[in-house]
């Protein structure tokens, strides 16, 4: 078989395209069917492209960028190299700035990566980190089962690495979605012998999603029945080529149970650290992130933080989220009190006067009152961020807020994802592009507003319901679900947000309802309903709709409201009122009085 990674003197005749050929954005490797998806084109079509070539491959042959590319012009596409996902987010982005800065003026030192280890439930993730640790974290947890969010340090011939062991991708996409980006390597574990489960493509998302480098971790080779064939494969299908099939991902066979591999997988995170080139100035005021939070009753308020860049030492003024404190004392991860922290490395502050979240940034300050600026700034910007909308998206394009419309989409079926996806992608423009940042199927969940948050992204869900949890989580977040049961609707409505021409969905909320007990005679024949409210809150002014026998008899608005004769603003539930309604008067006693007010929905 011909090499199909090179293209040598490969003649591809080219169609005659139009004057506007489609763009696509191609990575510098691919499989043939990922080629033909990009392309919208059979595997079957691409696969005889590449045999008039004289290129003999099949369907999980993986190929190069200037191969794929020659076969895009071919079936009139203008090929693009797909740019990799940047780093940063929020004080992500902050301490970047800021080191740029720092590395004109000099200063700047290596410092150790920062690595999470993400995967499926089972498949060895605190086992594995264990192996690295040489000591038996798994025993310590309820069922072997990781239990909270801790941060580790280990030496690998003379340089550190430091390691977060998270409950999974939610946690680490739950800082995310508070503004922190802590990590800078990804391992993905997976098991040999029970290969990609959902639970890794959720993870294999929410880490393209961060920008980190992933190495995969193969393991479980022990075992009689491992593959690891099939999980590179499962990989590849994946959209995460190792380089084994000519992708740029490093992937390692591993035995967490028997220790093999271990000292590889550390070479590795080393070498792909040393690539990142990170760095980090311990002279600096500290920046971190919180971790893990509690309150201890004998020392109070504990956080475990992970220092990002800067030093923090005993005795300095803190602001960490919105409530500061002084450093009193900091342990290491081996619980020894250690004096000072630098870049990448995880300690336990005492000394603050709150109980911070996790997520929440720390933040060095000079004393109380900048500690006091900086709280209110930081209030500030939470009541200022708001979630991508896509009805207000336009807006946003306009004002150069936005380059990208990110998009999670749920459907019912696997089938239905690919249409949908070609469709959307389609619809990318110069000045802004559609990208599916993840695709599954089943029901709209907590972990995929999580990502939402995180990624700034719309989610649509397609014939998919949506959790309950989810829902909560979306309407105090702000998250704009959508659900459609055609594919045409869908396209057609990010087409017209992209073009600014989305009307928002308008809903009616309810917010109060009252029952009428009786009917008072008032001046000029009008009429008082004397009523008492059963749920929520009656206020003048409010919308109402008259329910007689679960039928509307009349809408209108609340004119007067009064309790004992005084006039008032609002009634809430439990208490008995009299109120007036405009240009309607015939109450009759039992009538039932609701009151909304319509305001525009993220949900359609």
């Amino acid at each position: 078989m011909a090499d199909a990674g090179k293209t040598g003197d490969v003649n591809i005749s080219e169609r005659s395209t139009a004057p506007k050929a489609p763009t696509v954005e191609i990575p510098a490797s691919l499989s043939v069917k990922q080629l033909a998806e990009l392309l919208r084109i059979t595997p079957i079509e691409a696969i005889k492209q590449l045999m008039r070539s004289g290129i003999m491959a099949n369907i999980n042959q993986v190929i190069d960028y200037k191969l794929a590319a020659a076969i895009a012009k071919s079936f009139g596409y203008t090929p693009k190299p797909k740019p990799k996902i940047t780093k940063g987010l929020g004080t992500a982005r902050e301490i970047k700035r800021q080191i740029k800065k720092e590395e004109k003026r000099g200063g700047l030192q290596p410092r150790p990566p920062v690595v999470t280890i993400m995967g499926h439930v089972d498949h060895g993730k605190t086992k594995l980190l264990d192996a690295i640790r040489q000591s038996n974290v798994v025993d310590t947890e309820a069922g072997g089962i990781t239990q909270h969010i801790g941060a580790y340090q280990v030496e690998v011939n003379g340089k550190k690495i430091t390691f977060l062991d998270t409950p999974g991708h939610e946690a680490f996409t739950a800082m995310r979605a508070r503004g922190a980006q802590i990590t800078d390597i990804a391992v993905l574990v997976v098991a040999a012998d029970d290969g990609v489960q959902p639970q890794t493509l959720e993870a294999i998302a929410h880490a393209k999603a961060a920008g980190v480098p992933i190495i995969v971790a193969i393991n479980k080779i022990d075992k009689p029945e491992a593959n690891p064939d099939l999980v590179k494969q499962q990989l590849a299908e994946a959209e995460l080529l190792v380089e084994e099939w000519g992708g740029d991902v490093i992937s390692l066979p591993v035995s967490a149970k028997e220790k093999r591999g271990i000292s590889e997988l550390l070479e590795n995170i080393l070498l792909v650290a040393e690539m990142e080139e990170l760095k980090g100035n311990p002279l600096q005021p500290a920046v971190g992130v919180v971790i893990e939070a509690q309150l201890d009753k004998f020392k109070g308020p504990l956080a475990t933080v992970l220092i990002q860049n800067g030093t923090l030492k005993l005795g300095d003024t803190m602001v960490v989220g919105t409530t500061w404190g002084r450093v009193k004392a900091m342990f290491n991860d081996l619980g020894k009190q250690v004096k000072k922290a630098d870049p990448a490395t995880p300690v336990e502050v005492l000394g603050l006067s709150e109980v911070p979240g996790v997520g929440d940034i720390l933040t060095g300050v000079a004393d109380e009152a900048r500690a006091r600026v900086l709280i209110q700034k930081r209030q500030a910007q939470t009541k200022q961020a708001k979630a991508l909308r896509l009805d207000t998206f336009y807006d946003q394009i306009k004002t150069g807020q936005v380059k990208e419309l990110n998009i999670i989409l749920k459907t019912d079926v696997q089938g239905s994802i690919e249409p949908i996806r070609t469709s959307l992608e389609r619809l990318s423009t110069e000045v802004v592009k559609v990208s599916i940042i993840h695709a599954s199927t089943g029901n709209i969940n907590e972990n995929d507003v999580m990502l939402s948050i995180a990624s700034n992204a719309l989610i649509i869900g397609f014939n998919a319901g949506v959790e309950p949890g989810a829902r909560m989580l979306a309407d105090t977040k702000g998250i704009d679900i959508r659900n459609y049961d055609i594919i045409y609707t869908i396209v057609d409505d990010v087409q017209k947000a992209l073009q600014g021409l989305l009307e928002p969905v308008v809903v009616e909320v309810v917010e109060g309802r009252a029952e009428i007990r009786v009917v008072f005679p008032a001046a000029k024949a009008a009429k008082v309903a004397g009523s008492y409210v059963t749920e929520g809150t009656v206020k003048r002014n409010a919308q109402v709709r008259v329910l007689r026998k679960n039928k509307v008899v009349a809408e209108s608005t609340v004119g007067s409201l009064r309790r004992f004769k005084e006039d008032v603003k609002e009634v809430a539930a439990g208490f008995e009122c009299g109120m007036g309604l405009k240009d309607f008067h015939d109450f009759q006693e039992g009538d039932i009085l609701e009151f909304f007010r319509k305001e525009k929905s993220s949900q359609s």
